[in-house]
């Protein structure tokens, strides 16, 4: 669990030091460097996405996965554990739910996360978590000064995901195959993209809406494996 654990206190303290030293800066610093972090999103998640190979399954994984998001409304669950925080803490200026749901998204979908919990849970080998938690890190002390301190509490999400999957893929080492890991990466990185045209402004995509998506290939090329001859 050494991965998932340093992923999250990474985030933390990033977090808390944008938090503290670059909130307040200028509007207009704020919304370039918001910006180029949803141009470099968008070009991370369609690298991601074009390692696909099964294109039929990544479109009926998001469809799919966007009507059961969206029958859920997991966007709207996710916004009031946000905005239920904030009262809670006494938080002003109504970012708190925004700072959460991006970065706890961001941080827990794409195939870093996925691949390397894996790796931590099955190999005891962590090299991919650390180098996750350097980028997240990044993001957490970009983010932090933005979107307030909200993003600081992605942490808890991203550290129960990522121990989760750790503890799955040890229960269930039989199924994953690279071929199923390389699908569920793919629908994660469109996702990723996702985030970083809301960042640009261009749209707002209710990202968490289509987070089952990322279960469906899972789910399908394991149910084929095991009923396969």
């Amino acid at each position: 669990m050494l991965g998932p654990v340093v992923n999250a206190v990474a985030i933390l303290v990033c977090g808390l030091a944008g938090y503290w030293f670059i909130q307040g800066i200028p509007g207009r610093f704020e919304d370039i460097i918001k910006k180029s972090m949803g141009i470099f999103l968008i070009y991370i998640g369609v690298k991601g996405a074009l390692e696909n190979q099964n294109v039929l399954l990544l479109v009926v994984s998001i469809a799919l996965g966007a009507a059961i998001g969206e029958a859920i409304d997991i966007d709207k669950w996710m916004n009031r554990v946000g905005y239920w925080a904030e009262k809670k803490l006494r938080i002003k200026g109504g970012t708190f739910a925004k700072g959460l749901v991006s970065s706890s998204i961001l941080f827990c979908t794409g195939s870093m996360a996925i691949v390397g919990s894996i790796q931590s849970g099955l190999l005891d080998n962590h090299e991919t978590l650390f180098a996750k938690s350097v980028m997240d890190g990044i993001f957490s002390l970009i983010f932090a000064g933005s979107m307030g301190i909200g993003v600081i509490f992605s942490a808890v999400p991203v550290l129960i995901y990522q121990a989760g999957i750790a503890l799955a893929a040890i229960l269930i080492r039989d199924f994953l195959s690279p071929g199923i890991i390389m699908e569920i990466s793919a629908v994660g990185s469109l996702l990723i993209s996702a985030i970083g045209f809301n960042f640009l402004g261009a749209t707002e995509i209710k990202v968490a809406n289509l987070i089952p998506a990322v279960f469906i290939p899972g789910i399908y090329l394991s149910a084929m494996k095991l009923f396969t001859p």
